[in-house]
């Protein structure tokens, strides 16, 4: 080859071979957690609750707001593995575990909603089919938030640090999750044995936030959602209407006698952190659509902390 043309390759080949590299990751988000807000009737308070651990209904979101921005200012992509919750801090990393079949995905909360009344979490269609119930709609759900993780997301995303937010390239070494997930390729292998969840022992605490510091330098991908599906052991579930939780019984009792026109109202008790709270619920309902009616109706009757539960 002439000086020239070996002089013109050289310069194609590199800019082949920048194209071909990932483009730098630009923090679009920031850390929010927002102020109370309210949606038809209902006030929602945002708040960092790292104990979080709750069931209720998933939905999902998709077409009509890819590419719009986020509740904390990210570019919503429906095929990136990301949530929308009503309280929780954006960027939060959350465990979300299919009450119905068992699979259970890592999911990064980036946006508000969802403000039907009965759903605890909305998911990007891609959530959603890893999960298992894209083309049902809904699922029953437990969320739990994942401390450490979502300390460390939330110290690098205040330091504007964030690796990847939604519409970014996502670096090679995270595992993206295969195509055709609407087929049986996500169900467990034969002979695979199911694994139940286990809590984090109390204790632990401690030794999380140190691994939460800034000393280590954890890279932020570490704690980024991989789209890997874990299978977890599951037992028959019902729906639930959660009317509140009381912590003298006298009040528990005087809700329930407000609702003594529906069927199947209960009052039970349960220690919370060491602190006993009465519980009343409403059901087992049968069908979805009726606990989404009767949720409504509960609702618009002034308790105004009823929810969905599984159970």
């Amino acid at each position: 080859l002439s000086s020239c043309a070996e002089t013109q390759l050289i310069v194609h080949t590199a800019k082949r071979l920048a194209k071909s590299k990932p483009s730098p990751v630009k923090a679009k988000g920031r850390y929010k957690i927002g102020n109370p807000y309210q949606i038809k009737g209902i006030w929602y308070h945002p708040k960092v609750d790292y104990g979080y651990n709750r069931t209720g209904v998933a939905s999902w979101y998709g077409p009509g707001f890819h590419g719009k921005k986020t509740a904390n200012g990210e570019i919503y992509d429906q095929n990136g593995l990301t949530a929308a919750h009503k309280t929780l801090p954006m960027p939060s990393l959350v465990q979300v575990t299919n009450l119905e079949n068992g699979r259970s995905l890592r999911l990064r909360i980036n946006d508000r909603g969802p403000y039907a009344y009965g759903r605890i979490i909305d998911l990007s269609r891609r959530g959603a089919q890893l999960l298992g119930f894209h083309r049902q709609g809904t699922a029953r759900v437990r969320v739990q938030v994942l401390e450490s993780e979502s300390r460390l997301l939330a110290h690098h995303a205040m330091s504007g640090n964030i690796m990847a937010s939604i519409g970014s390239p996502i670096p090679s070494d995270i595992k993206l999750p295969k195509a055709g997930v609407d087929k049986d390729i996500l169900l467990p292998p034969k002979g695979a044995s199911l694994v139940p969840t286990q809590k984090i022992p109390q204790d632990s605490k401690n030794s999380v936030i140190r691994r939460s510091t800034v000393r280590e330098r954890t890279p932020v991908g570490s704690v980024q959602p991989d789209g890997e599906i874990t299978t977890v052991a599951i037992e028959p579930s019902n729906i639930f209407i959660q009317v509140g939780a009381f912590t003298q019984f006298q009040n528990a009792h005087q809700a329930a006698a407000r609702l003594s026109i529906l069927n199947n109202v209960s009052v039970t008790s349960a220690i919370v952190s060491g602190k006993e709270f009465f519980r009343v619920r409403a059901g087992p309902i049968k069908t979805l659509s009726d606990a989404d009616f009767l949720l409504e109706s509960i609702l618009h009757s002034g308790f105004d902390a009823a929810r969905l539960i599984v159970d």
